[in-house]
């Protein structure tokens, strides 16, 4: 029976990927071999000696201690692509109650006083005050083209936008997602310089952090619109706002609101709205549990941030899969102390990421006690275990 914790509250539709038969599940148990979480903080707690894996109900992990759980040989999956959805719908409705002034114009409709007659034609005097501008035609930057980025840019071609797009980093398989419409830029700065508006869709690390400051500000069109729908600290908020005064920005919307920002008259904040979706909750609930699952049973992994992919067909009844150290000679080590046991492998992978690797290995028969604490003792091992 495998024991997961959950310290939030996970979708019952992901939680019916984990049969009753072989798993507890529980927001307070002991000794859990998985953790799934969404936005619970795991920074300052304690991590249990027999914790196997963490499970994201996201994508991203900035709550969770990704180089501790990498130590200790510890994978940590997300769900990338699962809220992608979710997320550009928000984007894209950010865009037109922006252009078009909906958030101060339906303050300024709520608060008319008077009977009906003198409601229309305070209307008609003050709507001149809230006049925009239509997305069709202009231009949308998109930093990052990964799952939600890709399903922005191709949303806003099919919108009539012109769009441009910077990620250096873009898989060939992300390309054949992307529309061929979108036109590639060589630079941030490049990009930022076109656009009437522009959205990240980037991880917060220390080289995006502060990525729109006043520097890059300075260089972009008079009236751009900037949304944020990624993470709090990419946008520096004080430059956004200094920008705004200066008649630089025409709006800013926001998904992570602050002092700073909550009553600004050309700010739009939302709190943190972005995967907050039935759909995207339950789709990501499935990817998490469904990977957590086969790596539990099976020792695969899919979809984590800190290890390496590594899906092998079982061959044999009996699985070993190590974590360890990226340095030479591992798996010499390890095959070494199975051969020396008796033990013939019918199959193995080994996939390194980093600093780290891992390897499953498939064997003919039971592998003894004496063997996991021989290949555990190897320099460099970071886990083991039997499946």
């Amino acid at each position: 029976m495998h024991k997961i914790l959950t310290l939030n509250s996970i979708s019952v539709a992901g939680l019916e990927h984990l049969p009753r038969d072989k798993y507890e599940v529980a927001s307070e148990i002991q000794n859990p071999a998985a953790i799934l979480v969404r936005s619970f903080k795991m920074h300052d707690m304690a991590i249990p000696s027999s914790l196997r894996c963490v499970g994201r109900a996201g994508a991203g992990v900035n709550n969770i201690p990704v180089d501790k759980m990498t130590s200790m040989g510890i994978p940590v999956f997300n769900a990338p692509g699962a809220n992608s959805n979710a997320v550009k719908e928000l984007v894209i409705a950010g865009m037109l109650i922006a252009s078009r002034n909906i958030c101060q114009a339906w303050e300024f409709a709520r608060s008319v006083e008077g009977d009906d007659a003198a409601i229309d034609k305070l209307v008609e005097a003050g709507k001149k005050d809230y006049a925009g501008t239509e997305i069709s035609g202009r231009t949308l930057g998109v930093i990052g083209l990964g799952a939600i980025g890709r399903l922005v840019a191709n949303a806003a071609i099919g919108l009539g936008m012109r769009v441009v797009g910077f990620d250096p980093g873009i898989t060939v398989q992300g390309a054949w997602q992307l529309s061929s419409l979108v036109e590639p830029a060589r630079s941030v700065e490049e990009l930022l310089s076109k656009v009437d508006f522009v959205t990240m869709h980037v991880p917060l690390v220390e080289g995006t952090r502060n990525l729109i400051n006043a520097q890059r500000l300075a260089g972009m069109k008079k009236g751009v619109t900037i949304l944020n729908f990624a993470r709090g600290g990419i946008v520096d908020d004080r430059a956004v706002c200094d920008a705004i005064a200066a008649g630089k920005v025409g709006a800013y919307v926001s998904d992570f609101p602050s002092n700073l920002l909550k009553r600004h008259p050309r700010v739009i904040t939302l709190p943190h709205l972005g995967a907050s979706t039935e759909e995207a909750e339950d789709n990501c609930a499935v990817m998490v549990c469904d990977q957590v699952r086969d790596y539990l049973e099976n020792g695969n992994i899919l979809n984590s941030v800190n290890f390496p992919e590594v899906i092998m067909p079982r061959e044999a009844p009996v699985r070993v899969t190590v974590a360890n150290r990226n340095v030479p000679n591992m798996v010499g080590q390890i095959t070494t102390q199975l051969a020396a046991a008796g033990l013939n492998i019918v199959d193995m992978l080994n996939k390194s990421k980093g600093d780290v690797a891992y390897t499953l290995l498939d064997v003919d028969k039971v592998v003894g006690e004496d063997v996991v604490q021989a290949i555990r003792s190897i320099d460099g091992v970071l886990s083991v275990r039997v499946i």
